[in-house]
């Protein structure tokens, strides 16, 4: 093998083992970024940083402000949040959501939308362990004093909250830094 050959050889190793080891520093996160109401959810960022992003979930952003659940949700956590979408909000009765962001309405607010809250970092596969484990459904007491059923249908995950009304997961997993994000596509309701 001739001097020109060689060089080429070893430049193309040098030049692959750089390409590698680059590609072994990315950061983790950037791995786990999911793209939610057509902006990218970071890890890194806590739940409420990456909502406000989220043009799905503005109802939802302004519901949480109106409830003062804000500093909460920035917090530490661990949490799991069951995310309506502004559809999902759009299916309530007309002035729904209205009414409850005034505020006159907090604490019904409130409990609404902690009725969203697990205080856990639950990803789909451990939720669909926990559905299996326990024969198929599993029930989940929220921070707001709910008791969801988890269960899985035809491979999506569907929570029936205490009125017996069902939102799927639409996008799983979005991974925050203080927790997990679970998009749905129905406002969950507490009983009374």
């Amino acid at each position: 093998m001739n001097f020109a050959c060689k060089s080429a050889l070893a430049g193309a190793a040098l030049a692959l083992g750089v390409a590698m080891t680059a590609a072994s520093f990315v950061p983790s996160f950037a791995q786990d970024t999911k793209t939610v109401g057509g902006a990218p959810m970071y890890a890194s960022k806590n739940i409420i940083q990456n909502a406000m992003n989220s043009k799905d979930h503005t109802t939802l952003v302004a519901a949480v402000k109106a409830a003062g659940l804000v500093d909460t949700l920035e917090g530490k956590g661990p949490f799991t949040v069951f995310a309506p979408t502004n559809e999902a909000f759009a299916k309530l009765p007309k002035g729904t959501v209205d009414t409850l962001l005034k505020p006159e309405n907090k604490a019904q607010l409130t409990k609404i939308l902690t009725c969203h809250v697990v205080a856990a970092d639950a990803m789909s596969s451990a939720i669909n362990k926990m559905i299996k484990d326990d024969g198929g459904a599993h029930k989940v007491k929220t921070v707001g004093g709910c008791m969801l059923t988890v269960k899985n249908s035809s491979g999506t995950i569907a929570i029936t909250d205490e009125k017996g009304q069902t939102a799927k997961v639409t996008i799983a997993d979005v991974k925050q830094s203080n927790g997990v994000i679970h998009v749905i596509d129905t406002v969950l309701l507490p009983a009374s």
